[in-house]
């Protein structure tokens, strides 16, 4: 059995509480640190996080007494008693920067739910079915940080996880042009209702920065490794328009497509049937057995009903159907505090310790 001492740097945030509940009793990884702001260091966990404690199920009880470290303060104390972190901070995207890549100059690789080096040339910005290969550029990254184990690695905005996954393999026919609409939850926010109530019964048409993230970013998951960087493919053209909406969790995506040699709608359902990644051919932990779903129900799917499907980690499909001005059109769900934010970097961490690119130390 594989078994990896891990920290949660973000502890106290909606995420790092998210990455708290998921590696409660995980087969490989053992919570050992935990990590916050200086305010939140030296209190326990239950007591730093105190009411603002926003998931379903209790604080874990193996983490509920443990002492929070100081995730500035403390590096080198936290790069030397776990094999790697998981890092969920509310900080500037500067500071985070230099956050990350202190912890990996400290020996520490860094699995980030984080966007500030999600663009940086050769930082594998990962979705495990997608383009687990991008973790190559590892190598490249430790031979500019002079490292032999700190690396960072990061997934991508969580918005994308709902529509990319269901573009992805529908690339051999040429993906040329695509506008999306993203209607995404409160909780990609680091909100509840309690915390936000001016959503309720609301709809805001802005989210600072998501648009640009949500037209960029899929075209490096979409890229190519060119020496030591990433390159960005050239295509797909994205555009998008990403709008606050009164769910707690679940982002949906409206997709309209063209391609430049038109797939029939039974060739589209069916590769999205039958697409594998990575995850599902190696049995990971928390990889869903059926990654994408498609729904042939009118009204599905639906943020309710299906946002915890595979406990989170799935995508939904629904509504394919001609466009009058694109080639088709279809209607994509995940959960994006699961699937979208702590859950995927939990997988990206298992097919990093599966591939080998994170070792134990302490085994």
């Amino acid at each position: 059995m594989k078994n990896y001492k891990v920290g949660i740097v973000g502890a106290t945030g909606m995420v790092g509480q998210r990455f708290a509940t998921l590696l409660d009793n995980h087969p490989w990884f053992d919570v050992k640190v935990l990590a916050a702001s200086p305010r939140s260091a030296g209190k326990k966990y239950k007591d730093a996080v105190g009411s603002k404690w926003c998931m379903a199920t209790d604080i874990p009880e193996k983490m509920a007494d443990i002492v929070v470290m100081d995730a500035t303060a403390d590096i080198e104390k936290i790069a030397a008693s776990v094999d790697f972190i998981f890092c969920a901070v509310d900080m500037k995207k500067d500071e985070i920067k230099a956050l990350e890549e202190a912890y990996a100059k400290a020996e520490c690789p860094v699995v980030s739910n984080n966007s500030a080096h999600r663009m940086t040339p050769d930082v594998p910005m990962i979705v495990p079915e997608l383009n687990t290969d991008h973790a190559k550029i590892i190598d490249s990254q430790k031979k500019r940080l002079g490292t032999e184990r700190g690396f960072i690695s990061v997934k991508s905005n969580c918005s994308l996880q709902s529509y990319v996954p269901a573009l992805y393999p529908l690339n051999k026919f040429g993906v040329k042009d695509v506008l999306v609409c993203t209607y995404q939850a409160i909780s990609g926010a680091g909100k509840t209702f309690d915390t936000w109530p001016e959503m309720v019964d609301n709809v805001i048409p802005y989210i600072g920065g998501e648009e640009e993230k949500s037209e960029k970013e899929p075209l490096k998951i979409w890229g190519e490794i060119v020496g030591d960087e990433i390159v960005p493919a050239k295509a797909p053209n994205f555009t998008a328009q990403c709008l606050r909406v009164p769910a707690s969790d679940g982002h949906m995506a409206a997709v309209f497509v063209r391609f430049e040699n038109k797939p029939s709608m039974d060739e589209m359902k069916e590769i999205w049937k039958e697409f594998k990644g990575y995850p599902q051919e190696a049995e990971l932990p928390s990889a869903p057995k059926q990654f994408l779903n498609y729904f042939e129900e009118d009204n599905l799917p639906q943020t309710k009903l299906q946002r915890n499907l595979e406990n989170g980690m799935a995508v939904s499909i629904g509504r394919l159907r001609e466009d009058t001005q694109y080639d088709y059109k279809f209607v994509c769900l995940s959960h994006n505090t699961l699937r979208g934010a702590a859950g995927g970097a939990v997988l990206m961490a298992e097919q990093l310790c599966a591939q080998g690119y994170i070792t134990p130390k302490f085994n």
